[in-house]
Parts: structure tokens; C-alpha cells; sequence
């Protein structure tokens, strides 16, 4: 069965973009701090090495001489649950939106140990989070934790029945496919590559950002049934109060019933890992160790090209032997993120259309 296009989330998404006397933001403010659930994704530019970091709009925060080591972060969306079960998105801009109302509230939520944090290899995402605040408002606002984190990444595993005793395969699966296999739900990722600095942003980006947000709750509710059949939670409460909490069971807005309080408690307890940011996360630049192989790679390829040198000679693309002169480049669909960044820097990349 095909799976079928994404439609647009079945709820009003929230454009934050602008400060406290913009009536999105207080509502934000006000979901991050009532949410038992909150799914966290980012967008940004690629930006190659010493290109400018994007600058603010309309007077928000200003941009230090010296942009981050890391991409800037320009857009940060978030799903939010609340104790009643109903869920708001929102796609913050942050290019326009002062980071220094922002920095508290998302701290608080990142460790809150009662709040369960629902992301996509998300560590990435808050290291180049992490490194715009810092930028912006100075050392002291970085980020350097997610407690209660939940990557859908070991959800999609343990749905797919993986014993988590054993470690998980190298080969992660893009939250694309995830969606897709759990969902049947087909996420364009056209988008992904597009301009996030540029503003204003698009009707199509900003239902992209909102979308892939609310599928990670989609995917939890998924995870959240397996999790309360196995451990026999009913929702009468009849013969299993041992492993029920004492509150009633509540019915989320998607229509799975679900234990409140002590049972999300016990998921974040037995589930959820943290995210640590160590100093060298912060830092763009290779190890020592890396620095030495790149140094013993270079001189043994420096080796090979003086001693052989009858293999050189014009590239495909070379007009003098029949080329066009622009360079093109077929990727395997196992390396698909190398074909599109290509595709930003202005060179013909593809990936094959076939299925293995």
C-alpha cells in the first residue's frame, strides 16, 4: 500500500515572530510550561566555512561581529501536550523572535525531569541551538542538557520489536522512512535544504517545520499504546490497579487512551535517556587523533601522487574530452544527505529513482 501524502496537521500552527507583544509568544511561553510532552526539531542554513551568519530582522537580537562556529539556527519548532491531552505547534522564527526572552523558558523545559522531550537525533540540533544563543547572548546562555529525552529513533526500534538488551543497527533510519513504515504517511523532504535564513518564510516551509514536529507525537501515541498493552494497563482500572496510577486514565486529543501523571512518570523512568553536551561538542574542530590520521592520510596520498602520476589527467565534465563542463555527481541512495547538500553549493547531483 503506497503511503499517503502528508496532510497539513489537523490543527492551527503557530507562527512566533515577534516579541512579548505578540500574542504567540505568550501563548508559547504558556504551552512550554504546562507541557507533559513537547517535540523538539530545528532548520537551518548549511553555511559553508566563512560565510556570515544570517542576521536578525525588525530589531530583534543583534548579531556579534564573529558569527558561531556552527550554523545559525533559524527556526525552532515545537509540539506541545498538556495535562488534558491536547496539542498546539509552533514554528518559532528566530531571526525575529529576542533570543533573551526565549533562553529561560527553554532551558527550564530542556531540564524539567517531568517532561517527557521527543526529538530526532536531536543532539545535533542543540549543539547548533546551544552555539546561536551563545552567540547572541553571551556564554552563559548555552544549552548543555536535555533531561527526560526520547529519541524516536529507539521508539521506531522498539515498536519494530528490537530487543533493547542488544544494541541497536548502525544503520538508522531517516524520520522520513520512520514515518512512512509507522504512519503510512509520506513527509516531503524537498524542503529540507531550502533557505531557512531567508524571510519571509514560505507557506510550504512553515507547514514542513510544523509537520515534522507533530509526527514525532504522532509516533509517541504509538509507542505510548505498546508500552500500556504490554504492561496490561487497562482503562477501567478494574483488575489492574497495581499497574495503573491513582488518577483516572485520560483520552489524548488523538484518541489513545492513556495513563496520566505516576504512569508518564514511569515511561520517563524506564524510557527516556539524557542529552550531555561535553566541551568538545562545542568546539569545530577535529581531535587530536583525527588531526594525525588526516596528517598520515595526506602524506601517504602526497606519496602515491609522486610516485604515479600517469592516472592524472582532464575530469568527465572536461569540455576537451567531450564534456560540458559542469560537474555532475550520481550518489548512492545510502549517502542521499551528500547529494542535496551538493544541490545547495550549485552542483548537478542525483540519487537513483529505483528501489533496491
Amino acid at each position: 500500500m503506497d503511503p499517503a501524502p502528508a496532510p497539513p496537521p489537523p490543527f492551527a500552527v503557530h507562527l512566533v515572530s515577534g516579541g512579548s507583544s505578540s500574542p504567540e509568544l505568550p501563548l508559547l511561553l504558556q504551552s512550554l510550561a504546562a507541557a507533559r510532552v513537547v517535540a523538539l526539531d530545528a532548520e537551518w542554513k548549511p553555511r559553508r566555512r566563512g560565510a556570515s551568519a544570517p542576521g536578525p530582522v525588525d530589531g530583534a537580537s543583534p548579531a556579534l561581529p564573529n558569527p558561531p562556529l556552527f550554523p545559525t539556527v533559524t527556526v525552532l519548532q515545537l509540539a506541545c501536550r498538556g495535562e488534558e491531552g491536547c496539542s498546539e505547534v509552533f514554528v518559532v522564527d528566530l531571526l525575529a523572535v529576542p533570543l533573551a526572552d526565549l533562553w529561560a523558558p527553554l532551558r527550564q523545559l530542556f531540564e524539567r525531569p517531568d517532561a517527557l522531550k521527543l526529538g530526532f537525533r536531536f543532539k545535533q540540533d542543540l549543539v547548533y541551538l546551544s552555539a546561536t544563543f551563545t552567540a547572541a547572548l553571551g556564554s552563559d546562555s548555552r544549552f548543555d542538557r536535555v533531561e527526560a529525552f526520547l529519541d524516536v529513533t529507539n521508539v521506531y526500534y522498539y515498536l519494530m520489536g528490537h530487543d533493547r538488551q542488544k544494541r541497536l543497527p548502525k544503520e538508522t533510519k531517516s524520520l522520513a522512512t520512520i514515518c512512512e513504515e509507522l504512519l503510512n504517511v509520506s513527509l516531503s523532504k524537498e524542503l529540507q535544504c531550502s533557505d531557512w535564513s531567508c524571510r519571509p518564510l514560505s507557506e510550504g516551509q512553515i507547514q514542513y517545520a510544523a509537520s515534522d514536529a507533530y509526527y514525532l507525537l504522532d509516533i509517541f501515541d504509538l509507542f505510548h499504546q505498546k508500552v500500556r498493552t504490554e504492561e496490561k494497563c487497562v482503562s477501567t482500572m478494574e483488575t489492574s490497579d497495581q499497574h495503573c496510577p491513582q488518577r483516572a486514565i485520560e483520552c489524548s486529543s488523538s484518541g489513545y487512551v492513556i495513563c496520566s501523571d505516576d504512569y508518564l512518570t514511569s515511561i520517563i523512568t524506564k524510557y527516556s535517556d539524557r542529552i550531555l553536551l561535553a566541551e568538545s561538542d562545542t568546539k569545530a574542530r577535529s581531535s587530536r587523533r583525527k588531526q594525525k590520521q588526516k596528517l598520515s592520510t595526506d602524506a601517504k596520498c602526497k606519496e602515491k601522487f609522486d610516485c604515479n602520476t600517469e592516472w592524472q589527467g582532464p575530469p568527465p565534465w572536461d569540455p576537451s574530452v567531450g564534456g560540458d563542463g559542469y560537474p555532475k555527481f550520481l550518489c548512492d541512495v545510502m549517502i542521499e544527505g551528500l547529494a542535496k547538500h551538493l544541490r545547495c553549493v550549485g552542483i548537478d547531483a542525483a540519487t537513483p529513482s529505483w528501489n533496491y
